[in-house]
């Protein structure tokens, strides 16, 4: 039994990773609603600001050293990290939401989980190095999954191609990340991040205006404010102080599953060719979960001073 607990508490990232993947996948369907009322840019605001809102008093009394800092971090090195991860979320979030405006929620969602190939090609630039070879056969058929289940054609309509653009800022957020987690404090570098992309968000609203904030926008700002900016980032983060970044993003295509799901139980069907898909999604995740998956000391992302 305590070598079963043991074994457990091994897989304690990687589960943390696949619960903020079922939160993130779950809110495609709200969002689309909430985005048929308010703005991309409004609502990320109101969202975000309450993610900031929930972690602060947390952060405040945490501090914002993590385990493994530089001599030279600071708080203001926090900040100058957090600022850049919240620029690329902010990003990430105003393309994806527009391209949600004009796509389904599951095209989204899978063309989202793109950022699992983004993540190596950022990593080997970020870190000098390539990622194990383990994770090169998970994201080929990873690949083959999200042609599969966005109807296996080559063309991509606009909604598509700025949910690309969302997937590699995502991709780029998970490397980033991986260079941070392990120098500050997790609440601290989450809520400051989330305040920062409240604020690029602010800077848009001029341009888009606020729309209409009825019901179905508030309890969606609730819902991905606290479950998914809160909550789920503070998972994905603290997940990648053990995980590296290629990794973590393979286990994050588990997000288009979910709204998969959620997508079919809202009417939408993805058709012989798009379940196929999602199986060859799921076979890259136990991939490289079979092919890579080494102790908690071995996986460790390093730091470097890039």
């Amino acid at each position: 039994m305590a070598s079963l607990n043991v074994r457990v508490r091994s897989y304690l990232p990687e589960l943390a990773i696949l619960a903020a993947s079922i939160l993130y996948g779950a809110t495609f369907a709200v969002v689309k609603d909430a985005l048929e009322s308010t703005t991309s840019s409004g609502f990320n605001v109101m969202r975000f600001t309450l993610g900031a809102l929930v972690m602060f008093p947390f952060a405040l009394s945490q501090g914002w050293r993590g385990p493994s800092p530089r001599p030279s971090d600071t708080f203001w090195t926090l900040v100058r990290g957090s600022v850049a991860l919240g620029a690329a979320t902010a990003f990430a979030y105003q393309t994806q939401n527009l391209g949600l405006e004009q796509t389904t929620t599951s095209n989204s969602a899978f063309i989202t989980g793109l950022a699992a190939v983004f993540v190596p090609v950022f990593e080997a630039i970020w870190f000098r190095r390539f990622p194990r070879r383990g994770i090169y056969v998970a994201l080929a058929m990873s690949l083959l999954g999200l042609f599969l289940l966005t109807g296996a054609e080559s063309s991509l309509e606009l909604g598509d191609v700025l949910t690309l653009c969302a997937a590699a800022a995502f991709g780029l957020w998970y490397v980033v990340v991986g260079g941070l987690v392990p120098r500050f404090q997790i609440v601290t570098l989450t809520a400051v991040q989330l305040t920062a992309v409240a604020f690029f968000s602010l800077l848009i609203v001029p341009f888009e205006g606020w729309g209409k904030i009825d019901c179905s926008v508030l309890i969606a700002v609730v819902f991905t404010g606290i479950g998914c900016s809160a909550v789920a980032f503070a998972l994905s983060m603290w997940a990648q102080r053990t995980i590296e970044p290629s990794r973590a993003g393979i286990l994050m295509l588990f997000e288009p599953i979910v709204a998969g799901i959620v997508g079919y139980a809202i009417g939408e069907r993805l058709g012989l060719v798009g379940y196929m898909g999602a199986f060859m999604i799921l076979a890259g995740i136990v991939a490289v979960e079979i092919g890579t998956h080494r102790s908690r000391g071995e996986d460790r992302v390093p730091c470097t001073d890039s």
